[in-house]
């Protein structure tokens, strides 16, 4: 019996689903400014996992995680940089997938941007402005009258009082209440805009996942996630948004994943203090990445430190050890280990526990080694079983001499960023003749470079 732990009620409850045997998921996605970061990785992650997990016990789940491609960051970088928003997006994009095929976060059932919503958005802000919930700033600018909606504050237990308080210190003269907040924001002069019944302007970002939610699950739906930095006030405004616009309880399970820290604060791009995918991919292999941010259940906090990663090197590498001289074409019909499945499934249906269905990883891995010495085809099931159970929490894609032979080693990824280095020094100083060289030497290493306005990156290319 399936247990989660929903950030609504605070409690752990039996999940039941509204349509039998049937799941949607909405998470929302990374808002495409910069380069991906740990953060990330760790909720996307973690949703991978559950996602694999639910259809792994026969649920047909629909999951939606939207990229938010329109924001006051997204508008600001782009000026930063002297490009188009377009472009800023397009590579961030490109950049996005590049990360999350490495780690093997797999594509959700759909992938909507913001700007493809404009015109639902419009809608819906209509519709809220009909009801009294929302009003017409002087600035131009629509505002939803958080006081319009009685449970506001519901997930995140923030008193509109305080809220009003705090804000008003902020001056906000242009709200008839300070904890009042944008749906439709009037655009400047070159910023992007869209015709709306208000004038040429750009929706907030609380109402895109209210109306991408709506467009792609329905009014209602069973299971809305995220990071718990998103806890208030975007997923508190999307919930008041929705309810007031539908009449209609949003969604049943709320699922927030922990921060990711470092030295005590949280990883973030406004704090300076993050690492983004790819470079910590230049050190460390994307399946020990993955192990590493599932050692934590998802929703505790997780330490980011050298000393973690490489113990999560050590512990994957005992797994993919118990693989090595197991030969699976030679397998036999020997009876299926259900004890560890039933165990591991124990695991998982108690609010996703991936350290607990680790645990039982680990002791698979024990009874292994242990049969490759007097039993070899109990050992060659044994490892199916192992196979099987690490396809769920994504790991165990490559065959052991893959993985400890991989190209992308710690010496190979330190090479080619000396190289890179010396390559951008010598393009500075206009050495065209030391800048070739450095490219013919990463040639010849199987490194292909993409330049863009974030600097230079790299991938192996394709066998």
């Amino acid at each position: 019996m399936l247990k989660v732990y929903n950030s609504l009620t605070k409690i752990k409850e039996i999940f039941k689903p509204i349509k039998d045997k049937e799941i949607g998921i909405y998470v929302c996605g990374v808002t495409v400014y910069d380069f991906c970061h740990i953060g990330h990785a760790r909720t996307y992650i973690s949703f991978d996992i559950i996602v694999n997990y639910l259809r792994s016990i026969g649920y047909k789940v629909n999951y939606v995680r939207n990229i938010t491609d329109i924001e006051d960051k997204i508008i600001k970088r782009s000026i930063e940089k002297g490009i188009e928003w377009k472009q800023l997006v397009d590579e961030n994009i490109e950049y996005m997938d590049d990360d999350f095929l490495a780690l093997n976060i797999k594509k959700p059932s759909a992938e909507p941007k913001a700007t493809e919503f404009i015109e639902p958005m419009i809608n819906m802000i209509s519709k809220l402005i009909e009801k009294n919930n929302a009003y017409i700033a002087k600035s131009g600018d629509v505002l939803f009258r958080v006081n319009s909606f009685s449970n506001y504050g519901m997930l995140s237990g923030q008193k509109v009082e305080e809220l009003e308080n705090i804000r008003s210190i902020q001056k906000q003269e242009d709200k008839d209440n300070p904890a009042d907040f944008v749906l439709w924001k009037m655009s400047k002069e070159n910023e992007p805009s869209w015709d709306s019944p208000w004038g040429k302007g750009r929706p907030g970002w609380h109402i895109e996942c209210s109306v991408m939610t709506e467009g792609l699950l329905g009014k209602h739906f069973d299971i809305h996630g995220g990071g718990s930095d998103l806890k208030f006030p975007h997923h508190e405004n999307e919930i008041a948004q929705s309810c007031c616009a539908n009449e209609t309880k949003f969604c049943n399970y709320w699922l927030h994943t922990g921060m990711v820290m470092v030295d005590k604060e949280k990883m973030s791009k406004s704090l300076n203090n993050f690492f983004t995918i790819r470079d910590v991919l230049k050190e460390y292999d994307p399946e020990v990445v993955r192990y590493f941010l599932s050692t934590s259940h998802y929703r505790s906090r997780l330490n980011y430190s050298k000393e973690n990663l490489n113990q999560a090197k050590s512990a994957l590498d005992r797994i993919y050890n118990a693989l090595v001289g197991i030969n699976f074409e030679n397998q036999s019909s020997y009876p299926e280990h259900t004890s560890f499945g039933e165990r591991f499934n124990d695991a998982m249906n108690d609010d996703f526990n991936t350290p607990e269905a680790l645990a039982v990883i680990f002791d698979l891995v024990k009874e292994i080694n242990k049969s490759k010495e007097t039993d070899i085809e109990k050992a060659t099931s044994l490892a199916s079983e192992l196979m099987k159970l690490c396809k769920i929490l994504g790991i165990l894609n490559l065959k052991p001499e893959e993985y400890f032979n991989n190209l992308n080693s710690a010496s190979l990824r330190e090479q080619v960023e000396e190289l890179i280095k010396s390559r951008n020094e010598a393009r500075k100083e206009k050495n065209w003749a030391k800048a070739d060289m450095a490219r013919d030497k990463l040639n010849e290493l199987g490194v292909i470079l993409e330049d863009s306005s974030n600097g230079t990156s790299w991938k192996i290319k394709d066998k």
